[in-house]
């Protein structure tokens, strides 16, 4: 069954159309903002509860939170309170009341945040500020330049807001492709004529969105985050670039949060049963190439029984070839639908996945405890038979406990494991990519990783970070032993490499979205079979709006 992109819009406006109620807007704040890791840390001291599984959160819920944090300024830290009023100036709302526009072009507004542009009105609020950015990277293996400019706004209208970043990168120098082949660095995707020392991409992420009292639904291209871990996620992680999705929030009670997600991603594989010539004489090679369509959709349910306590339980699947109207059922259990649809034919189905999150802050004092399951695939009843076992599975687990010898001093430790064969599948469109970029953690199949960090604020707004990790990774494997070989291959069969890496980074934001950073890295490379060599990288760079 096809199903016209005409027919797909009138059926969100018709969702977007089920309630006639206003309420606040919702605009999503980019899920790198200095603003979650502040909010993070007053929820593991007890102070609010943090929302955080699924990101990027409204910038109406953000405020809500430092609302709270504003009424209870007592409990705060000297260095938190004036935190708390720097985050207070960008995301307190302001009030129009005047039905004629308002423009104020280069000023303050009255929470004292300046912007380039603002417009507003009783019924309507846009803001426009520039993206502009340069960098150095100088190191023993990397030396290149970044530079970007681009432009970020967001606005709101009655009961829908809209947003839009656009940036765009230039880099040139030695190294760009090392620099982000196996790190937590999110992917690009280049443009124009790139070379191996010079190279440009851009990023472009936008939603329109409509909220209503106890739910929101979005149309948007944005990276989409989901569970906790410090240097990755395993679930939905930002290593890939960002995708074009339909996003559906809904909060029945206060102690209980459902999230829907479907996304367009691209697949890079060519379907030459679509391509076909132009007749365009040799034109740009005389060919209209088309991919094979590729898919996502997820959702995930998150329960609250008890302050501080969080257990989160979600789905998600990967299918190809045609858009799937079943998959934008939120409620729909994806496994069991898809088994429908294929007749339970593996080389009909698609690729799916479980997970599950389980989160406690301040039930230990000032702490945070979480740990992470993925389930690419598994075979229960033969789980705990070495020979038989198909435990295809990825977890994590870490703390990070605050103030602890100084005040504002957070330590952490971490250990990430990823089995064989996760995120693989026999279909290569199925693979859970998007541009051959992970969706998952960037560690990938077959390796593991266990750090430990410290993060410190001596004065407001300046973030210090130490981090220690060290990382083992096997092979890929084939796909024959993916399905057929049992016992299945060993954890980190075929060891490829270990690596320890040393991290410290200084980040001081001067005022609201301007950002001085500093970065220091070492790695020592240990491969199998080969000598051990070491890689350092030093950087430095001057920010306006995030990345």
């Amino acid at each position: 069954m096809k199903i016209r992109f005409c027919n797909f819009y009138v059926v969100v406006l018709l969702m977007l159309g089920i309630s006639s109620s206003l309420s606040a807007q919702t605009i999503w704040e980019n899920h790198r903002s200095e603003v979650y890791p502040y909010l993070y840390r007053m929820a593991q001291k007890g102070l609010i509860e943090f929302e955080d599984i699924v990101r990027p959160v409204s910038r109406k819920q953000i405020f809500t939170w430092l609302q709270e944090l504003e009424n209870k300024s007592d409990q705060l830290l000297p260095i938190e309170k004036k935190e708390l009023n720097f985050y207070m100036q960008e995301y307190r709302p302001l009030q129009f009341t005047d039905s004629t526009a308002k423009v104020s072009f280069g000023k303050k507004d009255a929470n004292g945040r300046w912007r380039m542009l603002s417009i507003g009105s009783k019924d309507f609020e846009m803001h426009v500020d520039p993206i502009l950015s340069g960098g150095q990277f100088s190191g023993n293996t990397s030396t290149f330049r970044q530079v970007s400019n681009g432009v970020q706004l967001w606005g709101q209208s009655k009961g829908w807001g809209f947003q839009l970043y656009y940036r765009d990168w230039t880099e040139t120098g030695t190294g760009l492709d090392t620099f982000r082949s196996f790190s937590p660095q999110t992917g690009i995707i280049r443009v124009g004529n790139s070379t191996a020392r010079s190279q440009n991409h851009s990023e472009i992420r936008g939603h329109i969105s409509y909220s209503w009292k106890k739910a929101s639904i979005s149309l948007g291209k944005d990276q989409y985050l989901w569970g906790y871990g410090e240097n990755g996620r395993l679930v939905h992680s930002d290593r890939a670039p960002s995708y074009a999705y339909l996003r559906f929030d809904y909060r029945p009670f206060k102690w209980m949060h459902f999230q829907y997600m479907h996304g367009w991603i691209n697949s890079n594989i060519v379907d030459t049963t679509r391509t076909y010539g132009t007749g365009t004489i040799g034109v740009l090679g005389d060919v209209r190439i088309l991919f094979v369509p590729k898919f996502i959709a997820s959702h995930s349910l998150q329960v609250t029984p008890t302050k501080g306590l969080t257990f989160a339980l979600g789905e998600s699947i990967v299918y190809s070839d045609r858009m799937d109207p079943g998959f934008l059922i939120p409620f729909m259990l994806f496994k069991v639908y898809d088994n429908n649809r294929s007749f339970n034919n593996l080389n009909a189905g698609s690729n799916g996945q479980l997970f599950a999150q389980v989160s406690s802050r301040n039930h230990i004092k000032k702490t945070h405890l979480y740990a992470t399951l993925f389930i690419d695939e598994i075979r229960l009843s033969t789980m705990f038979n070495p020979q038989r076992s198909r435990n295809q599975i990825g977890v994590n687990a870490g703390f990070s406990a605050t103030d602890v010898l100084l005040p504002y001093l957070t330590v952490g430790a971490e250990y990430n494991r990823v089995n064989p064969f996760v995120y693989q599948n026999f279909v290569p469109a199925q693979n859970y990519n998007h541009h051959n970029w992970l969706m998952g953690d960037w560690n990938g199949a077959n390796s593991d990783r266990l750090m430990a960090y410290l993060r410190y604020n001596p004065m407001p707004r300046l973030r210090t970070l130490l981090r220690v990790q060290s990382i083992r990774k096997g092979a890929q494997g084939s796909i024959f032993d993916q399905y057929f070989a049992e016992p299945q291959p060993r954890f980190l069969f075929d060891l490829q490499q270990k690596r320890t890496d040393v991290f410290i980074q200084a980040t001081y934001e001067w005022i609201n979205n301007l950002y001085l950073t500093g970065s220091f890295q070492f790695i020592r490379h240990s491969p199998t079979g080969r000598p051990t060599s070491n890689e350092h990288l030093l950087q430095i760079g001057i920010t306006y709006g995030l990345q």
